[in-house]
């Protein structure tokens, strides 16, 4: 198993370098260099941000993992708390990071790892972020939440704002886009051979990466089982995800595409 999850890891570390070209030019890029520099930079939703303000991460020394250029992480000052580590497995997107950083005049450690083959002695945080997309790259939830834990000083709170498992099942570029495409219950890899990007265009194909369908009761019982306490869990009617699945917003039958879970540890 251990081989089969380092194949995974690494084919997705690819997908994701060879991805990392189409995040780092236009007028995204330059707007989110030119936020970085100016004071109380933040990229956080009003969601995400009601939640850290809720569980007050003041002076809480912080690490994201799935940090990609760090953004997410470097926010976290506007509220706060105090950017120390951001792991990542692709070296790409942390060199964005990196940019953004000495713009935001910050100095976090930026770890290219796997997060199932961390170094020693990284140390413990006082908040652990996990925010989308990152949960759905991880082949074993179980593991990933073990380490996770080892990650967390005794006092810490794990934030994950991800989409929603449900999510998942739809394709919006099917000709039927609110019929199912795929089974809640399919653990199996899905491949996925474009490259990767957020404007929901498309750039033709990538490497290829595999990515997982967790359910709830999948990621709950991971958690709880690596010895972490829910104290909280809100779905949400919004959706955080590519552009193309708007479409599935603001509906009378609405269906959740996206969630909020706080955890501490036991």
């Amino acid at each position: 198993m251990v081989d089969d999850i380092r194949s995974i890891t690494q084919a997705n570390k690819a997908a994701w370098e060879a991805s990392a070209r189409l995040h780092e030019t236009g007028k995204e890029w330059d707007d989110l260099l030119a936020a970085a520099a100016k004071p109380e930079f933040s990229v956080l939703d009003a969601c995400l941000t009601t939640t850290l303000q809720g569980i007050d991460i003041n002076g809480r020394n912080a690490v994201q993992i799935g940090c990609n250029n760090a953004r997410e992480l470097l926010s976290l000052a506007s509220l706060g708390a105090v950017p120390a580590l951001g792991i990542d497995q692709s070296e790409s997107f942390l060199k964005q990071g990196q940019k953004l950083a000495e713009l935001a005049g910050q100095a976090p450690l930026l770890l290219e790892a796997d997060i199932y083959d961390l170094p020693e002695n990284l140390g413990t945080y006082d908040l652990v972020l996990i925010t989308i997309g990152v949960l759905n790259w991880m082949p074993d939830l179980q593991s990933f939440f073990e380490v996770v834990r080892r990650l967390m000083s005794p006092h810490a709170m794990l934030v994950i704002y991800e989409t929603h498992p449900f999510m998942e099942v739809f394709d919006p570029a099917t000709d039927r886009p609110h019929e199912p495409s795929f089974s809640y219950f399919d653990r199996s890899p899905q491949e996925v051979n474009e490259a990767i990007a957020y404007d929901g265009l498309d750039h033709g194909v990538g490497e290829t990466g595999y990515w997982f369908i967790h359910s709830l009761g999948d990621i709950l019982t991971s958690a709880v089982s690596a010895g972490l306490r829910i104290r909280q869990l809100t779905e949400h009617a919004h959706t955080i995800r590519e552009p193309e699945y708007d479409i599935y917003c603001n509906r009378k039958a609405q269906i959740p595409m996206s969630y909020t879970l706080v955890t501490d540890l036991n």
